[in-house]
């Protein structure tokens, strides 16, 4: 039997992945990855000469970076393993982590203030909520609607992750923020922060209405995402407290090698580490 991949095949293996109590946004990545190589197969037989060719194509045609092309592998790996389709899987690559995050993605306190005051100004009082709780709480996009009212009142937030459970707390002056807007929005109970429908808002519409904001602050557009918020919260925490371990708990990492990514510095700001440091004499 040839290994094709088809539109039916990946609903199969979408099934599994829920059996699997993958989380929504792990299933959306693996079937969107697996279509980046349906596509590329074209109907093709699913080959070991074809997977190289791909990971090659990844890399050199389409110019990805070395870990968006690992996560397409490993997407495809899950795949032929819960098809069974042996002698398929194809190695990842090996990358040296990096010791200093880039500054074009370090978001500092000052720009994430400047993003506040301009959602502020523009009066869009649903997505202020939002920025300044993912970063005050260093919650993930996806885990805003286990903000509720219910939540808001008790100032405590309990996140169901993958088979795991974390508290989150709502700072006092954030609680007190929230439960104007749940007020001023007339929101009784369940979600707070929902759509007009009454849905929990979408993380594609948030990241949208987030990069928007790139012109009137002048802030770069690479450090305008939700999970940007989370990194600077990791990195506040950390330089108040220095307890990584309590930071990972937070977090609701499993690993804090996980964690260490959070808070890595800048070039510019190890530099000056080094200056204060006057070893040159």
């Amino acid at each position: 039997m040839k290994h094709i991949i088809t539109e039916q095949l990946i609903n199969e293996f979408k099934k599994y992945l829920e059996y699997e109590e993958k989380s929504a946004a792990t299933i959306e990545k693996y079937i969107r990855d697996i279509k980046k190589l349906m596509d590329f197969a074209g109907g093709r037989e699913i080959t070991k000469n074809l997977m190289i060719e791909y990971k090659e194509n990844l890399r050199i045609e389409r110019n990805y970076k070395l870990s968006s092309i690992n996560s397409f592998l490993i997407a495809a790996n899950r795949l032929f393993g819960y098809l069974e389709w042996y002698g398929l899987s194809t190695r990842t690559y090996r990358i040296q982590k990096e010791a200093f995050v880039s500054r074009k993605r370090n978001l500092s306190m000052y720009e994430y203030k400047k993003l506040v005051m301009a959602v502020r100004s523009k009066g869009n009082r649903r997505l202020e909520m939002i920025i300044q709780t993912l970063c005050s709480m260093g919650i993930r996009i996806s885990e805003l609607s286990y903000i509720t009212v219910e939540s808001v009142k008790t100032g405590e937030v309990d996140i169901y992750g993958k088979r795991k459970q974390r508290k989150a707390l709502i700072p006092a002056k954030l609680q007190k923020q929230l439960e104007q807007y749940i007020s001023d929005n007339k929101i009784k109970s369940g979600i707070v922060f929902r759509t007009s429908s009454g849905n929990a808002v979408d993380r594609s519409n948030v990241w949208r209405e987030m990069k928007a904001l790139k012109e009137e602050t002048h802030v770069e557009e690479e450090k305008i995402f939700p999970h940007n918020l989370r990194h600077l919260f990791a990195k506040t925490f950390y330089k108040t407290e220095k307890d990584i371990a309590k930071l990972a708990d937070i977090l609701g990492h499993n690993s804090i090698e996980t964690t260490r990514v959070y808070i890595r510095t800048t070039c510019e700001e190890y530099k000056k580490q080094l200056d204060k440091m006057e070893l040159v004499i």
